[in-house]
């Protein structure tokens, strides 16, 4: 079989993928996983499969057609784009807009322009706009000159995080005196619904403001440094998801994949802008403890679990999760081996392992 490179697989994927919206699935509301993926795929060193993986997924569920550009709206006019965050029937208008802004400007700097008007946002599409965006920018950063296919799918993810633009209350800092796991540790639980399913958790995300802990955690957190705090963001998530078998296996994925998908991004935003995007982080992770888990289980037992546990190795995982097919497995996978690649630990290993098991196969 011929060996297919990284931005050969992930530029073929984009034009098989190009007719498709933005969301699929019965309820509308899904978000189209296939760019996600096959990028993931490609990044694993699995560009030979990326094309057969994406015909499969095209199959697996049918995708709705996009809203269709209505009025144009002014990147230079904040009263013209700001009434339209949050607004999915204009997400043609905000793909236009994107598009516009690309042809127009350096790739970075449009990022940088629209990347801080869009943190408080962060759970737009339950954080598949700022997942998508950073896969997109992974595929940019990788070739000197982008093609034309991969600007149109940033301009894509950027337009969808801002028409399913979702502000959380309240407004997460770094200015605490706790590391990740101390704040993960003192955030109450212990109430509500066992098992606690997504309609559940979609109730939970409506009243966070009710729920105790929740300012509190957003200001626990301390100022540390940047890659050392996601480090710390991913492995401890990685525990919470291998914890916690008795939720619905998908959501609490993107706890690992929402950070180590802003690690893409930081290298190409100013500096100023880290802090706030960790910070936007962090909002989403109390969002997703308080929606979705009970109580803290045995949270704290996981390291010692994975370091005692026999697991596959990342090489094992990674085949695996091309076979099992399902792309959050593949996202998480990949997001799992960088991060361990980048600071080694079990859980890491463990959490993508539970994923195979817990979640169906395609």
């Amino acid at each position: 079989m011929t060996k297919v490179g990284y931005s050969d697989a992930v530029n073929d994927a984009l034009e098989r993928l190009d007719d498709l919206g933005y969301e699929r699935g019965v309820q509308g509301d899904l978000a189209n996983h296939g760019p996600m993926g096959a990028e993931a795929l490609a990044a694993l060193g699995h560009g030979d499969k990326v094309a057969s993986w994406v015909e499969g997924y095209r199959t697996a569920m049918p995708h709705h057609e996009a809203p269709a550009p209505r009025f144009a709206l002014d990147a230079a006019d904040e009263s013209s784009w700001r009434s339209a965050l949050g607004a999915f029937d204009r997400a043609g208008d905000w793909e236009q807009l994107m598009a516009r802004e690309l042809a127009e400007a350096p790739w970075r700097e449009v990022l940088a322009r629209w990347w801080p008007r869009l943190l408080p946002g962060m759970l737009a599409g339950f954080t598949h706009g700022t997942i998508r965006t950073a896969h997109a920018i992974r595929s940019i950063a990788a070739v000197p000159e982008p093609s034309s296919l991969q600007l149109t799918e940033l301009a894509r993810s950027l337009g969808y995080w801002a028409a399913r633009f979702t502000q959380l209350p309240g407004q997460a800092s770094l200015r605490g005196e706790h590391d990740v796991a101390a704040a993960v540790a003192a955030l109450p639980r212990l109430f509500g619904d066992v098992p606690v399913t997504p309609p559940v958790a979609g109730k939970r995300l409506q009243t966070l403001d009710k729920m105790p802990g929740y300012f509190e955690f957003l200001e626990q957190l301390a100022p540390l440094d940047p890659q050392w705090l996601l480090s710390e963001m991913t492995s401890e998530f990685a525990g919470v998801y291998l914890a916690h078998d008795e939720i619905f296996a998908i959501p609490m994925v993107h706890t690992v994949t929402l950070p180590a998908a802003v690690r893409l991004v930081l290298p190409h935003l100013p500096v100023d802008q880290h802090a706030a995007s960790l910070a936007a982080v962090w909002q989403v992770h109390a969002a997703f403890l308080l929606a979705f888990t009970r109580d803290r289980r045995n949270e704290q037992d996981m390291i010692q679990q994975a370091t005692d546990t026999d697991l596959p190795s990342f090489d094992e995982l990674s085949l695996r999760s091309v076979e099992h097919g399902d792309e959050h497995v593949i996202k998480f996978t990949e997001a799992c081996l960088r991060e361990h690649m980048l600071r080694p630990d079990r859980r890491f290993a463990a959490a993508a392992f539970a994923a195979l098991e817990r979640i169906d196969a395609r």
